[in-house]
């Protein structure tokens, strides 16, 4: 990104990074401390996706406002409800068995920032099928650690791979950055910054 500002990514998610770092991007981490908030009372699942990835990236703008911040957030939910992270063994096999041999939807929310203001957002809807899971399978997977820091109580792109049947959407809105349309969100954002709109809310 030559002439350029600088590309701070506002997230703690080491699979973000790492999709990022796939794309070809020069960028620091620097996670939004305390940005997260809870849905409110009729959001939907999609919009709180949304809001909460422009949270994100104006929380970071905000301190680093040189700099184009991309904020993102990942919501999975069965109809409007969202399943969050689980906080222990039991809920998160609580999660996977409500999973079982359904469908839902995983919002991928991402947002651009730069002084302090948001200059583009959107949100990316992949609908995921798992098969049906015996209790055996659940707690086995649920006993593997990896559900513990994850929306939804699992990974696709771990070994809860095993439990996805297929998908409709974008695999990678579901890792957790949907990386197509985060390229487009940047460079978007980029041009407006180039043009002196940089303080323009889109």
């Amino acid at each position: 990104m030559g002439g350029q500002p600088r590309l701070i990514l506002a997230s703690a998610s080491p699979r973000r990074k790492a999709l990022l770092e796939q794309a070809g991007y020069a960028f620091e981490v620097r996670p939004a401390e305390g940005a997260e908030q809870p849905p409110a009372a009729g959001e939907c699942p999609a919009d709180y996706a949304r809001r909460s990835a422009e949270l994100k990236a104006e929380s970071v703008s905000d301190a680093a406002p040189e700099a184009l911040v991309l904020g993102a957030d990942t919501v999975v939910a069965i109809g409007d409800e969202v399943l969050g992270k689980p906080t222990d063994a039991a809920d998160a096999c609580r999660m996977v068995g409500r999973l079982s041999g359904r469908s839902h939807w995983v919002h991928s929310g991402i947002a651009a920032a730069f002084a302090g203001r948001v200059l583009r957002s959107e949100v990316v809807s992949t609908e995921v099928w798992f098969r049906s899971l015996s209790s055996e399978e659940v707690a086995a997977y649920v006993e593997t650690g990896e559900p513990f820091d994850k929306a939804g109580a699992y990974g696709i792109q771990g070994r809860g791979a095993l439990l996805v049947e297929r998908i409709c959407g974008c695999y990678f809105a579901v890792v957790g950055l949907p990386l197509s349309r985060t390229h487009q969100l940047l460079a978007a954002a980029s041009e407006l910054i180039t043009a002196g709109n940089g303080a323009f809310q889109c």
